[in-house]
């Protein structure tokens, strides 16, 4: 395997060089370990994208063989669980073979196979079978998330990508066609012996993926009906009607993917409606006496914390609801499990939403749609920081930024809080950041208060409440570091108490005193709230907190 072709295929070419000269080859790539990649300075988040690659190959290309002492099988694992499929096929790799020497070839469609089982990795996924110009891929096993139908489709929309952009002998661009379905399976019965053994799946959800792949153009990825309504409006899609299919008795939905699609909340893209909320009265009440509180001149914090599925997202959006016919602005800031690593993702996002920034739109419609939203007696000195963060180049219309990284960084932070004090001193701001336990650093630092020329500055300030919606005991990030500490007002964890879900089944929450001491503070959720230290995003980035020295 050539090293540094994985390596540009995860995106992470820069390392090559560095590779290059320890001597790291596609033997030793596997052997790798966190500790490794740390004396060799690469930053927190690459080194974790690196080493789920790494496992995607060894998952790949290993396979559980059979006792060489006993001649026994290994043990029988094969469990019902829902699955994501995906199929995945090489365009016009007929047409290479009859050019290319076989062994050019081979490296043709290792490179490929390199690109897609990265991807793969990096969406958390199993590659469980390679099929020359094929790859088969699992979403849900061996471990199983709540979006493993939307990690499949993302990860489609990469793979199309890279394997777009790969480089070949001819002359040619390579393309996919790429089918996905969910449904029900038996996984995990191994078949085969020594090298062909694998474990497959039983059920006709791998069919239907493959034959949606079939139906595919290339550089096109086709969800069946499950997928789609697992994905909800999350990406932009094509209902191409119901197709027929060989082998089943009824035509089937398939449905053409767009593109990713640009929405406000994850949780409300991924339901069509609401149903009435029911019971939550005392949490709802404590959020309303929040929100007024805020508006009447007294910023607020408040940070929803519970399981998965609990409802947290859910109150936040019932409070906005509540309030959507009073004069206020609100603002959305959408955390992604997709963009940990990436520096102030939320706010890129919520910028480039309230600008109307359109991907086709050229450098100088996207600046002047970014300067109709800024507050016009600062665009000279925002508007720069603010094209730079929204990657959108200047050209001559402004003078290059000559800012160390932490100069940058300090700007970028205090134009985004000029940014909200402008909106506050129009009207009452109601901010909502969704899914904090996946912010980055720089975002989660944003919430920190400053102090700037003797001023107190943070986002609880003034006529602003944030209502923030954090999950517990996810991954290495249990809690975001609570929200601006002096700032800081209120705790909700949001569940069920455990005499009352089996009596009367009502809800239950606790809350913090405001003018508790947050480092010895009982809030239940401190335990978790200090194991969050740590760096979590590239540490390169200008914007990033290690930079701010």
């Amino acid at each position: 395997m050539d090293v540094g072709g994985w390596l540009k295929s995860l995106g992470l070419g820069q390392y090559e060089a560095l590779f290059r000269a320890s001597e790291i080859d596609a033997d030793i790539l596997p052997e790798l370990t966190e500790v490794d990649l740390e004396k060799l300075g690469v930053p927190l988040g690459h080194r974790k994208r690196l080493l789920r690659a790494i496992s995607g190959l060894a998952a790949a290309e290993t396979s559980a063989a059979p006792s060489a002492s006993t001649g026994s099988k290994p043990h029988d694992a094969a469990e019902r669980r829902q699955l994501t499929v995906m199929f995945c096929d090489l365009v016009g790799s007929t047409a290479l073979s009859t050019r290319f020497d076989p062994e050019e070839l081979r490296e043709e469609i290792r490179a490929y196979q390199n690109a897609v089982s990265g991807v793969v990795a990096r969406y958390d996924g199993f590659v469980a079978k390679f099929m020359g110009d094929g790859v088969l891929a699992y979403f849900g096993y061996p471990r199983a998330h709540e979006d493993d139908a939307e990690r499949a489709v993302r990860a489609g929309l990469e793979i199309e990508a890279a394997v777009t952009s790969l480089e070949t002998r001819g002359t040619e661009q390579l393309s996919v066609r790429i089918g996905i379905a969910t449904g029900l399976v038996v996984v995990g019965d191994l078949v085969g012996e020594g090298s062909a053994q694998e474990q497959a799946v039983v059920g006709e959800t791998p069919n239907l993926a493959a034959r949606l792949q079939a139906l595919a153009e290339p550089g096109q990825i086709v969800l069946a009906g499950a997928t789609r309504r697992l994905v909800g409006e999350l990406f932009r899609l094509t209902d191409v009607g119901r197709q027929i299919v060989k082998g089943f008795a009824e035509p089937v939905e398939a449905f053409k993917v767009d593109g990713v699609a640009v929405t406000e909340s994850r949780f409300e893209a991924a339901r069509r409606g609401l149903t009435d909320l029911v019971g939550r009265t005392a949490e709802s009440a404590l959020l309303r006496d929040r929100l007024r509180e805020a508006w009447a001149g007294a910023g607020q914090i408040v940070l929803l914390s519970g399981e998965a599925g609990i409802g947290k997202s859910r109150l936040a959006a019932q409070l906005a609801a509540e309030v959507a016919s009073e004069p206020h602005t609100r603002l959305r800031y959408q955390c992604s499990p997709y963009h940990r690593d990436s520096v102030l993702h939320p706010f890129v996002v919520q910028l480039g939403r309230a600008a109307r920034l359109a991907a086709e739109d050229p450098p100088e419609t996207q600046l002047d749609k970014l300067e109709a939203i800024l507050a016009p007696s600062r665009i000279a000195e925002t508007a720069p920081l603010f094209a730079s963060l929204l990657s959108i180049p200047t050209g001559e219309r402004y003078p290059p930024l000559a800012l160390s990284a932490a100069q940058q960084r300090r700007l970028t932070l205090a134009a985004l809080l000029d940014q909200l004090e402008a909106l506050a001193r129009e009207k009452p701001v109601l901010m909502l950041f969704e899914d904090a336990h996946w912010a980055d650093a720089t975002s989660l630092a944003m919430q920190q208060p400053r102090h700037q020329n003797g001023a107190r500055r943070g986002l609880a300030r003034d006529h602003r409440s944030v209502v923030s919606p954090a999950r517990e005991g996810v991954g290495s990030r249990p809690h975001p570091p609570h929200f601006g500490l002096a700032d800081w007002r209120a705790c909700l964890q949001v569940g069920t108490n455990a005499a009352s879900a089996t009596d009367r089944g009502e809800p239950s929450s606790r809350q913090c005193s405001p003018t508790c001491g947050l480092p010895t503070c009982s809030c239940p959720q401190r335990p978790c709230v200090a194991r969050t230290a740590g760096a979590w995003t590239d540490r390169t980035h200008p914007l990033h907190p290690a930079m701010a020295v």
